[in-house]
């Protein structure tokens, strides 16, 4: 049964306590498009007392964590919202990308060791962290290699991230006030690349409509100067991933599908009670230490993430044209006060987290393929 025959409510639901009001407007406007789109009455934001008892497509801002919170939102499976659900947090965070130390390493509930080595072969060499005495032994075996990149594994949009290039450096990191809550909280280190093209490939399935998409993400400066995501440019297709590969890419584009169906595959296997209607992931390509190329999987997104507006305008193109082979969309975020052309879809204009500005918008153009 579509989401139009039951004619479900369409609620924005910003997860997180005190987040900031770029992303509560954005889940708001991306919702409120999204209803537009299925024809489906808006809800706002949802509201406990207000929406109890109602059938709802929820939007969540975050993977929602646990069956008490699925069962207050009454989300009972991937038709109930447009985002994913685990059973604990970590599953949904970059954590699950590597191993851990060993098997004295510390790991949290529900780990899944098969899962890890599901998909050694499509990641980079790295190790998640849970503890601060596993830390250093951890970066002392990758550092043999080459720099590492650290990143908590609750960080977004590029942000926390540090390279290290020596032990000393890494004991400079673990003599912080705060290295055992970061580290108990969970790290994951990983090979550092130069030369990076990060791919996003992903799936989504909203309202009997399925979407599948490849392309390019790219960096930004912040207000404060930082590197952070600057949006995504997407190639999106009517159907799977084998319809997705029908068109005409580059045998890197072709790999970078191949790892994240892997990654995917491995998901639904390893953690059973996983379920997703989008499911994005980042791949990085570049070169190691070495100079040797190397290809893989850095974490997944199973809620709304920068692209979201992007496949929200590829939806729409598809409904309204529903001959469309393909189409070319792309989501943007930039710290400048820009003055937008006609035909751009306007999505947040206001003030940021950690900047007085922020502008994200996206763009529609045909497939030439």
């Amino acid at each position: 049964m579509t989401l139009t025959q039951r004619k479900k409510l369409v609620v924005a639901h910003s997860v997180r306590e005190g987040a900031p009001l770029h992303e509560v407007q954005t889940n708001r406007v991306l919702a409120r498009w999204l209803a537009q789109v299925l024809e489906l009455p808006f809800g706002g934001s949802y509201d406990a007392g207000l929406h109890a008892g109602q059938a709802l497509y929820l939007l969540p801002t975050q993977t929602l964590v646990g069956q008490a919170q699925a069962r207050a939102l009454n989300v009972q499976g991937p038709q109930d919202l447009w985002g994913g659900y685990v059973d604990h947090d970590f599953i949904c965070t970059k954590a699950i990308t590597h191993g851990v130390l060993g098997p004295q390493a510390k790991v949290p509930e529900g780990w899944s060791a098969q899962f890890c080595e599901r998909v050694r072969t499509v990641v980079l060499d790295g190790l998640s962290v849970f503890a601060l005495e596993d830390a250093r032994p951890a970066a002392t075996r990758l550092l043999y290699s080459g720099p590492i990149r650290m990143k908590p594994v609750h960080a977004c949009a590029g942000r926390g991230q540090e390279v290290i290039h020596s032990v000393d450096e890494f004991d400079a990191v673990l003599a912080r006030p705060d290295a055992a809550q970061r580290f108990n909280d969970g790290v994951v280190l990983e090979q550092d690349l130069r030369d990076v093209v990060t791919h996003s490939v992903g799936q989504s399935f909203i309202g009997g409509h399925v979407l599948s998409y490849c392309g390019e993400q790219y960096l930004t400066k912040d207000g404060q100067g930082e590197d952070v995501y600057g949006g995504s440019n997407l190639l999106v297709v009517p159907g799977d991933y084998d319809d997705l590969l029908q068109l005409e890419l580059s045998a890197d584009v072709r790999e970078a599908i191949e790892q994240a169906r892997v990654f995917d595959a491995a998901a639904d296997e390893a953690y059973p009670s996983f379920y997703a209607s989008r499911r994005n992931y980042d791949i990085a390509q570049g070169l190691d230490n070495d100079g040797q190329r190397r290809s893989g999987v850095l974490e997944q997104s199973w809620r709304m993430g920068g692209a979201s507006s992007a496949e929200v305008a590829a939806l729409q193109t598809f409904i309204n044209s529903p001959g469309l082979r393909a189409v070319r969309v792309s989501s943007v975020e930039t710290y400048e006060d820009l003055l937008l052309p006609a035909g751009t879809i306007e999505v947040y204009r206001g003030p940021a987290q950690t900047s007085e500005f922020l502008l994200k918008y996206v763009t529609v153009e045909p497939y030439d393929g």
